[in-house]
């Protein structure tokens, strides 16, 4: 007996309470954005600027045990990281690095040294090759860098589902996506979870899998669009929705099995990464089926897709890839 944990068919309304959920996703996205202006967003090394301090070993790495010997100095947000380094296969090799202190670009030579001598009490063996600083500066580069990162990733969907579909859909499809990011910047604002480089790969990943469930069900709605053509849109898009509904939750689920099972065991290090890889498996799955879907709505598509016009926006919507 197959576990099925969707019907093979469903009838769902998805349109039924539009209103409420789409309401609902306004205000969501609303919120969120006047958290992070309100609040602001906890920003990680990446962005704050700070040292990086590196350290070879000859005995294993006790990451638990250097992070208890530097709470003691109380510098901050440490990250702490093992490393490899080819050219040294003998050495345990570890990076460190220390959030800049209030009204400093990094910490100071009496701190280092601090940190230095903390570690050496944990591990007498342990030398510290390479001190670096990194300057607001250089985070703010970073940060600029990471935005033109997200907004380029979906200015290339709107043009790939333009190419591919019609311009409603690609509309429908950079709606949800900006849905998605908007609402997990909001989360990591309000909790005030670390938001680092690791995040904006997150953010990344978030729009490459909601872009995936948005396209599984546009595909089968232009398929329905060309086989119901007395049907009215709304109709289509929920038989469409309907029919890619298994599959739709199977993914989702199978995805957060695993997302969970990191959360819980893989350590502080990845957590945040993690949590927002949940956070938009969520909120991906919801926006393809409420926002994509219901933006579609209300633009409304051409219904005879059997005919070529040059001059149309979709003159390129049989592409198939």
């Amino acid at each position: 007996m197959r576990l099925k944990l969707v019907p093979t068919k469903t009838n769902v309304d998805f349109f039924k309470l539009n209103k409420v959920t789409f309401g609902a996703s306004m205000l969501a996205m609303i919120a969120s954005i006047v958290i992070f202006f309100v609040i602001g967003l906890n920003y990680g090394i990446d962005f704050r600027g700070g040292t990086t301090i590196r350290t070879d070993s000859q005995v294993a790495v006790d990451i638990a045990g250097y992070r208890g010997a530097l709470e003691a100095l109380e510098l901050g947000d440490i990250s702490i990281t093992q490393v490899s380094d080819p050219t040294k296969p003998d050495k345990n090799v570890t990076q460190i690095r220390i959030q800049a202190q209030e009204g400093d670009e990094a910490i100071s030579n009496d701190r280092i040294l601090a940190v230095k001598a903390a570690l050496n009490v944990i591990d007498a063996t342990m030398t510290f090759p390479q001190v670096e600083s990194v300057g607001p500066k250089v985070s703010g580069e970073l940060i600029q860098t990471a935005v033109i990162a997200v907004v380029l990733a979906i200015t290339a969907v709107l043009f790939y589902i333009w190419l591919r579909f019609e311009w409603q859909f690609s509309v429908g499809a950079v709606a949800a996506l900006v849905h998605d990011i908007v609402l997990t910047i909001g989360v990591f604002s309000l909790l005030q979870i670390k938001f680092d480089l690791a995040i904006i790969a997150a953010l990344l990943t978030i729009v490459g899998y909601s872009l995936n469930d948005t396209v599984v069900v546009f595909d089968r709605v232009r398929e329905n669009l060309r086989k119901y053509k007395k049907k009215n849109l709304k109709a289509v898009l929920n038989l469409s929705i309907n029919e890619t509904l298994s599959r739709t939750v199977m993914t989702s689920v199978t995805t957060l099995i695993a997302l969970i099972s990191l959360f819980v065991l893989g350590g502080d290090v990845i957590r945040g990464f993690v949590f927002a890889m949940i956070w938009g498996v969520i909120v991906g799955t919801y926006s393809s089926v409420f926002i994509a879907s219901a933006i579609l709505l209300r633009l409304d598509v051409k219904r005879d897709w059997s005919k070529q016009n040059a001059n149309a926006s979709g003159q390129y919507a049989n592409i198939d890839a």
